[in-house]
């Protein structure tokens, strides 16, 4: 989880640099762009949760058909 949200907080800032930044220069951000924001940090998180989950997966089963 801690390199997940290492992950999201980089990837997060520069994402919502290119998707709202202008509007944050310009201070023209709404409630609803905030919110976008917001879920711009969740997409890199989910991203990595899910690949070194999958990762930890995949090996686990690879030792285990070793040992078999």
């Amino acid at each position: 989880m801690r390199r997940a949200g290492k992950v999201a907080l980089i990837v997060g800032c520069i994402l919502a640099a290119i998707n709202h930044g202008d509007n944050m220069w310009n201070l023209r951000m709404d409630l609803a762009a905030w919110l976008k924001c917001a879920l711009t940090f969740c997409v890199p998180y989910c991203v990595s949760t899910y690949s070194s989950v999958m990762a930890v997966r995949d090996q686990k089963q690879q030792l285990e058909t070793e040992i078999q």
